[in-house]
């Protein structure tokens, strides 16, 4: 906006300077400074997270777009169930998970795992801590956690890949649940570390364990669970 002596004022400052002119106090009106708008409109500005490596410049209208899916944002914590709020880069983020949740970094692309509850028919809130693999160059996460599938309480195992959807494309993984005669097995890739739990387990994309199949690959009397999880993550397709 401008006063009718050419002065300059932004339209989100108008309202607090009580439509006066700040610099000649004459009333503002509704006049527009066409030119300035255009020119305003034709910057161009580099990314918020220059300092971290985007080398992209972009107009100014389009930015916090850019800023929004931008692969040099910084990840959000993956620990599950303590609302954690750290966020940084992936360095930073594992050195956090070991550091502060005692995550264990464990070395290599297979693992063998048994998850254990000794109140199988406890759906609310259980969660168990999280195990990050160093393998590939990456670093994988692998979760279990139990939720309502709509009213069926169920268990879901899932990998994520600490980095970005167009890398974790470039592996899968397999996974196999229960010992013996009886096994579930599923065949995936990762998700990315930046697709939150909920939106993991809303489009099932992991290993589906309904709670009377769980307990029965319990090998038990139902009255706790006690799953082994094995499997591989590989590269490539």
């Amino acid at each position: 906006m401008q006063c009718s002596d050419g002065h300059i004022l932004c339209s989100g400052c108008k309202s607090r300077v009580r439509n006066k002119c700040p610099t000649c106090m004459h009333e503002l009106g509704n006049i527009r400074c066409l030119a300035l708008e255009k020119m305003v409109v034709s910057l161009t500005l580099p990314c918020k997270y220059q300092s971290s490596g985007c080398i992209c410049i972009h107009p100014r209208y389009n930015k916090l777009e850019h800023g929004s899916q931008c692969v040099f944002r910084p990840y959000t914590c993956p620990y599950a169930g303590s609302e954690c709020t750290v966020a940084g880069d992936i360095p930073y983020l594992v050195a956090h998970l070991k550091d502060d949740h005692k995550v264990k970094i464990d070395t290599g692309n297979t693992f063998n795992h048994c998850y254990h509850n000794s109140n199988p028919h406890e759906i609310e809130n259980v969660i168990w801590s999280l195990t990050v693999f160093s393998c590939f160059g990456q670093y994988f996460s692998l979760h279990f956690e139990a939720f309502q599938l709509g009213i069926a309480p169920v268990y879901i195992v899932f990998l994520q890949l600490m980095g970005d959807e167009n890398e974790a494309k470039n592996y899968n993984y397999i996974l196999e649940v229960g010992e013996n005669s009886r096994k579930l097995v599923w065949q995936g890739v990762p998700r990315s570390v930046r697709d939150s739990h909920r939106k993991v387990c809303d489009s099932c994309d992991g290993l589906i364990i309904p709670r009377n199949k769980a307990i029965l690959l319990s090998g038990g009397d139902g009255k706790e669970l006690k799953l082994r999880v094995s499997g591989e993550i590989c590269k490539g397709q």
